[in-house]
């Protein structure tokens, strides 16, 4: 069965490279332009495997949305990468307090962020 990621980003350059990179890697995407349209492609996707998010967005940016989505959607247990431009410490910091399990600064990797993807979905590398 193939796994589904949700990728939040509001560039739609990053969505397109990022779904390119799974979808050819077998994963399933569902994407979303903000943290609100995030939320919701949660509701509407609760067996997702993993949400990619990125930071800095308008209307809901991903810190929020990740603690939204802990408190408020019952998504405790949902795993949460990070993708951003920024590598701040203290930011980094926030969102791990807030569940994030990884952090991936643009511009990325596609092999690196594959890597990441399959570790934290327990797909064998």
């Amino acid at each position: 069965m193939r796994k589904k990621v949700i990728v939040v980003d509001d560039s739609r350059t990053s969505r397109v490279l990022i779904r390119s990179t799974l979808t050819a890697a077998g994963y399933d995407v569902v994407e979303a332009e903000d943290g609100h349209d995030g939320l919701a492609k949660l509701e509407d996707h609760r067996d997702a495997a993993l949400v990619l998010c990125d930071v800095n967005m308008p209307n809901m940016g991903g810190l929020d949305m990740v603690r939204e989505a802990r408190e408020r959607h019952g998504c405790a247990g949902m795993t949460f990468i990070m993708l951003t431009t920024e590598a701040a410490p203290d930011l980094v910091q926030r969102a791990k307090e807030r569940g994030a399990k990884g952090w991936i600064v643009k511009p990325f990797r596609p092999d690196l962020l594959l890597l990441a993807v399959r570790k934290l979905t327990n797909v064998a590398v």
